[in-house]
């Protein structure tokens, strides 16, 4: 097994899969290499190991077009994001643009789990994960609309919310815009991705599904952009996306974070950073201005392949999917 902190990643080694993909925020991958990537027409493109692709929705919106209208194409209509295999192998789907948890079908067939929380709208919901115990993990990254307003240093409204045998409840809350949220290896801890924190937390995971304290994990600031998400490695090793700045970084269990990628433009990041750091919602011109050229807006970061060391890198503004060679196996997911 080889090992991550001699390791260098070529921009020449990166290769691309998928075609005029709209929105390629998060990545399924499964073992015959079959990938599932959350399209912004309303559904999730099917690529099979061939590269042969197909848009599956229930109803295709065709609002997303980057270069006609950023602005209404990512932050109105139905944005799927984060997504899951339930147990039957159905597609969870939190849809940061309906507010809601939906499951679809294969074949295009969706309806909506929950979008509401104790009698009030969940907010923006971000990602799903599903664990062993058929436990769905949900974060909501903030109750305000449009969520651009909440890229700021100084508001803390995300949660964690469980589904299961006992319904949906809130278990953790004042979360810095709650992102992408992972296990480790023996599900004792959950790995939180804080956004407007610029850092990971983790909270262990209790029998109940309910969590214990929060803790930061690794450094308290990560560095230029802001993290959105993230995977873990055999090793114990997280693999995380900065966005905004397009940094890809490995954080290594004794605290060391290496960038291993930088495709940011740096004077754009500059003018974001200075904005972040007023407290006041960062203009979304600003963020606009913001993203590389491999994975523009760096969202996700997926371990595929047979041997779980291809990986593949989710944007909300690509139309395709960057993917390389990693030296250490990714950690399966529940799935695998």
């Amino acid at each position: 097994m080889g090992t991550i902190t001699n390791w260098k990643l070529s921009r020449e080694d990166i290769r691309f899969i998928g075609t005029d993909l709209r929105r390629p925020e998060c990545i399924l991958a499964e073992r015959d290499g079959t990938l599932w990537s959350a399209d912004g027409r309303g559904g999730v493109m099917r690529i099979d190991p061939t590269g042969n692709q197909q848009l599956i929705a229930q109803k295709v919106d065709d609002h997303f077009d980057c270069r006609a209208n950023m602005g209404r194409s990512l932050l109105e209509g139905t944005l799927p994001n984060g997504m899951a295999f339930a147990r039957n192998g159905d597609i969870l789907i939190a849809n940061f643009g309906t507010d809601a948890l939906e499951v679809m079908t294969r074949d295009g067939r969706s309806r909506t789990l929950c979008d509401s929380i104790d009698g009030l709208p969940m907010g923006k919901v971000n990602f799903v994960l599903r664990d062993s115990e058929n436990r769905i993990w949900i974060t909501v990254s903030t109750r305000v609309n449009p969520w651009s307003e909440a890229i700021r240093s100084s508001l803390a409204d995300g949660y964690i919310a469980v589904l299961d045998e006992k319904g949906i409840r809130i278990v953790a809350d004042g979360l810095a815009f709650a992102n992408e949220i992972k296990l480790d290896a023996k599900e004792e801890y959950l790995y939180i991705a804080e956004t407007c924190g610029k850092r990971i937390s983790r909270q262990r995971v209790l029998p109940d599904g309910s969590l214990g304290s929060r803790e930061v994990y690794g450094p308290s600031n990560l560095g230029t952009g802001l993290i959105d998400g993230f995977a873990l490695d055999v090793d114990g090793n997280i693999w995380l996306t900065m966005i905004f700045a397009d940094r890809l970084m490995v954080l290594t269990p004794d605290g060391e974070s290496i960038t291993v990628l930088d495709d940011g433009d740096p004077i754009a990041i500059e003018r974001f950073e200075a904005e972040f750091a007023t407290g006041r919602p960062v203009k979304f011109e600003t963020l606009a201005e913001c993203g590389g050229r491999l994975a523009p807006w760096m969202a996700s970061v997926t371990f595929g392949g047979a041997d779980l060391r291809t990986v593949y890198l989710g944007s909300l503004r690509g139309s395709s999917i960057p993917y390389f060679t990693s030296p250490i196996p990714g950690l399966p997911m529940v799935h695998w």
